[in-house]
């Protein structure tokens, strides 16, 4: 059963098309399938199908990570907490994004990349145990199912915005496009899709931004505006007013800003996340690997001007949003193109977005058929059969997964803030397993089952969090604020248990841990470095310091 509020937002959103805009859309259609068709001659083995053979370049798999993480959530959720929550959104990419991909690519990616694993469960077995890398695998592909359904339903969104389809036809013909190209070329298809899609993204969103500031007065009249809104001057500001969760649009405490979304929320899922981590195992050597995250922060540090802004816009000029009766949050994007976008310019917005929900749905599913046949099916249940086997799976898992998402993209429409939705399973399944990472990464003694136990309580801790807060019990203030805490909870219940569990049981030997700890090198693994890689405007270290630099200097005229 689709909720009633839907079916109404979707015939008001009803945009005013014309051959043009169409056109520009089925241009982009055929384009996508025919990179499919094209990655599919190159798909040789099961490597090739999930891991592009390890043979891109940073440029390429930059661009790709950070398009995989610009689906639903990115560009209707983070619009919708513009228009929730005002310019402290802008933590989540400053402080909740980019520190994290820097720790990712100068920290965390050779060891992921040198070790040759092929997930990030498969790096858990290593350091831990296979019941570490099985109890991972699932609630990680359970994690992706769900985020599809997100994508997927905001896809729907816009294609029944568009064609006036019921919500249910456009979620399966969606579902149907991305099956197909996924399908075909696997991790290749996919990663050279984003890279297109970014750019296509970046052409849909600007317009947006640009007519609706000139549709307001400019920055100046924004500011205005917004101050005569329902947020206030608070809703102008990224950290005054946190001193009290009571007195900033976001109800949080500059403590739970900075440690459950900057540190335990972010770190979690940047450094974890195998939907963007296999974008960088995806390169064709170390440096580039590393370079991956880092290269996707400097346009990360910049995507709130496409997403925030207009946020900001839609709030002073659409003053029922997320009133009773009114369009849900998520509207915010869409209803701005149906007001402010000349035909042909409507049709590139809509193509972009599209192509944002495409973007991050492939990758869901990218990232769960790998799991699924290796980490699962692979390793637990059929071990030794030939690679035509697991390719094929890999296709098959690709439809399952696609299946599945069109039943969670029906969760998905349960919710006002899509994004409150993605924090909250962030929360659930990323923040225990940084702690297990951070731990097990830096400290040799921690012990396989350590590892399990770890996880196992720390998710099982942010649940018990989240379903306190559901009941009353236990008082966050706003859902948003909740997960921060939850997301604490989790990494610290996983923490100390990780510690006792340690205490009680026997580490595994130096010899099985080198390449898998920091200050433990595999002196067998060969250096892959390629003429160049010592240039310093190829240093990791230097361009992800120049980053965070740059997100702690684009705060200041916020403050």
């Amino acid at each position: 059963m689709v909720p009633h509020h839907l079916t109404l937002a979707a015939q008001d959103l009803r945009l005013d098309v014309n051959p043009l805009d169409y056109l520009i859309l089925a241009l982009y259609f055929v384009t996508v399938l025919g990179i499919g068709f094209a990655a599919r001659r190159a798909i040789k083995t099961s490597l090739d199908f999930f891991l592009s053979g390890r043979s891109l370049p940073a440029w390429i798999t930059g661009l790709a990570f950070l398009s995989a993480n610009l689906g639903a959530t990115e560009i209707l959720g983070m619009a919708a907490n513009g228009v929730q929550y005002g310019v402290a959104t802008v933590h989540y990419y400053w402080i909740g994004a980019v520190p994290a991909m820097v720790f990712l690519g100068i920290v965390m990616m050779p060891f992921y990349y040198r070790s040759k694993v092929h997930s990030v469960p498969d790096f858990l077995r290593r350091r831990f145990n296979g019941q570490t890398q099985l109890l991972n695998a699932i609630t990680f592909a359970v994690a992706q199912i769900l985020i599809a359904g997100i994508n997927l339903y905001a896809l729907a969104l816009v294609m029944g915005a568009l064609l006036g389809w019921p919500l249910m036809l456009s979620i399966v013909v969606s579902a149907a496009i991305v099956l197909a190209y996924v399908v075909l070329g696997g991790l290749s298809s996919a990663i050279y899709n984003e890279v297109m899609q970014f750019f296509v993204i970046l052409a849909g969103l600007i317009p947006v931004t640009v007519l609706g500031l000139i549709k307001v007065g400019g920055f100046s009249g924004l500011a205005d505006k917004v101050r005569r809104s329902a947020l206030g001057e608070p809703g102008l500001h990224a950290w005054a007013n946190t001193g009290s969760a009571d007195a900033n649009p976001l109800g949080a405490h500059w403590i739970g800003i900075v440690l459950g979304l900057g540190f335990v929320l972010s770190f979690g899922y940047w450094t974890t996340n195998f939907a963007e981590v296999q974008r960088g195992l995806s390169a064709r050597n170390t440096r580039a690997a590393r370079l991956t995250p880092i290269v996707a922060a400097y346009p990360k540090l910049m995507i709130p001007a496409v997403t925030v802004i207009p946020g900001l816009v839609a709030l002073v000029l659409f003053s029922d949003l997320g009133k009773p009766g009114g369009p849900q949050y998520n509207y915010a994007i869409p209803l701005l193109m149906g007001k402010l976008l000349p035909n042909g310019v409507l049709g590139i917005a809509v193509t972009g977005l599209l192509a944002s929900f495409m973007a991050g749905m492939a990758a869901n599913i990218s990232g769960f058929n790998t799991v699924f046949t290796y980490d699962i099916w692979r390793s637990h249940v059929k071990k030794d059969k030939p690679d035509e086997y697991y390719l094929k799976l890999g296709r098959l898992a690709t439809v399952g997964g696609v299946v599945l998402g069109i039943g969670t993209a029906l969760i998905a429409a349960g919710f006002s803030n899509i994004m409150n939705y993605l924090q909250t399973l962030f929360s659930f399944f990323n923040a225990p397993l940084f702690a297990t990472f951070i731990i097990g990464l830096f400290w040799k003694r921690m012990t396989a089952w350590a590892g399990f136990w770890g996880l196992l309580t720390g998710t099982l801790a942010a649940f018990a969090s989240y379903i306190l807060f559901k009941a009353g019990v236990l008082d966050f203030g706003t859902e948003l604020n909740a997960t921060f805490w939850g997301a604490g909870t989790a990494f610290v219940v996983d923490a100390v248990v990780s510690i006792v569990v340690t205490l009680l049981t026997t580490p595994k030997p130096e010899s099985e841990l080198r390449g898998l700890v920091y200050g433990l090198s595999d002196a067998s693994i060969a250096d892959d470095a390629l003429a160049g890689d010592t240039a310093w405007y190829r240093s990791p270290v230097v361009l992800g310091i120049g980053a965070v630099i740059l997100g702690a200097a684009l705060y200041i005229p916020f403050i």
